[in-house]
């Protein structure tokens, strides 16, 4: 059973969405970085991964309860040439996180290298987005977040760390940087949800039922527990992750993330290495270029076309729908109509189905 698409416009999914923060009572700036954290992750990401503009009900619903607040302050707790200590008081995620990459850039073009770490923050979205705001600056972004206890760790039938993703961007010579987006789980609540939808059995190194049983039913595991990448690394990558985010800014960490929907309790870091600093920038892309056809040119499995580099299906992905539209689960599309009729704004597009 197929899920339905629907084709819209980018540009005037991006104004849409623009207007839709605006009318929630989001400022221009803090709509714009929002829109911005939205529309790419829509592009770039598979539908099933839960980001994008999917997410703006929810940007509705926790404004509207108070439980992130709009125009929070950037606190800055504690500062050095090269690092930082941020408070994000609840605020926009996206914002808080993109805030903090653009600072950790100011201090990499001082010291080389810029780390911020943020704690009182909310859920940004794609780490990617974040990271390739340093790649902009001719720098290496690194951008990672902790999250609610959806993983469990080695061994254990319940979840104690979260998602955990990493984003990853360096510049080259090329059309798009190398762009690592994961999350440390092989899979998210999100692609259980499309297999379920489609009637489709998951694999079985995905998630656990909740007495800790491997299953191949997307529907058995919704209750039950995540499962790293890796085995036994992808749980620990996730712990050190929350070390690194949450248990060093002094925020949330383990169970503590999202365990109060008023007090999310988010923690981030963002690091920018200065291109530079080390060498000319044209000499690094040219050595990133050298890199990228060395793994394009590898020997080939049977059965495999085309060798990608991180970020490049994302690219073509995002390529193909800025030409021809994005495509929208259907279901999504009718929640964006209801959300433009409650925030009264308009909803300029055709229920234009993509051909399966």
């Amino acid at each position: 059973m197929g899920i339905t698409l629907v084709r819209v416009p980018v540009d005037a999914l991006q104004d849409f969405t623009q207007r839709a923060f605006m009318a929630m009572g989001v400022s221009e700036d803090e709509a714009r970085r929002c829109t911005r954290g939205l529309i790419e992750s829509e592009l770039r990401c598979l539908p099933g991964q839960g980001q994008g503009v999917r997410r703006l009900p929810t940007y509705f619903e926790r404004i509207s309860k108070g439980y992130i607040q709009p125009g929070a302050p950037f606190e800055i707790v504690k500062e050095s040439p090269a690092l930082a200590l941020v408070d994000g008081h609840n605020g926009l995620g996206s914002v808080v996180a993109q805030k903090a990459m653009e600072l950790a850039i100011q201090k990499a073009k001082i010291s080389g290298v810029g780390t911020v770490i943020v704690r009182n923050s909310t859920h940004y979205g794609s780490s990617a987005v974040p990271a390739r705001l340093a790649v902009e600056q001719d720098c290496i972004g690194i951008a990672m977040t902790n999250a609610g206890p959806e993983m469990a760790p080695w061994g254990a039938a319940s979840g104690v760390v979260g998602t955990n993703p990493w984003g990853i961007a360096a510049p080259t010579g090329g059309d798009f940087p190398v762009v690592l987006d994961i999350a440390l789980t092989t899979a998210g609540k999100g692609m259980m949800r499309w297999y379920e939808r489609e009637g489709r059995k998951m694999p079985l190194d995905w998630a656990l039922t909740p007495d800790g049983h491997e299953t191949d039913d997307p529907s058995a595991a919704m209750a039950g527990a995540l499962l790293g990448i890796g085995q036994y690394k992808g749980s620990g990558l996730a712990m050190l992750t929350d070390v690194i985010t949450g248990v060093i800014s002094g925020g949330g960490f383990g169970l503590k993330p999202y365990s109060d929907p008023a007090h999310q309790d988010v923690s981030h870091t963002m690091i920018a290495i200065d291109i530079k600093w080390f060498m000319p920038v044209g000499e690094f892309k040219a050595r990133m270029n050298d890199f990228v056809q060395q793994v394009k040119a590898a020997k080939k499995r049977p059965g495999v076309d085309e060798i990608f580099v991180p970020g490049e299906i994302d690219y073509r992905r995002e390529q193909t729908y800025r030409a021809s539209g994005a495509q929208l689960d259907a279901a999504i599309f009718d929640e964006l109509a209801e959300l433009a009729r409650t925030l009264n704004i308009d909803f300029p597009f055709e229920r234009e189905i993509v051909p399966s």
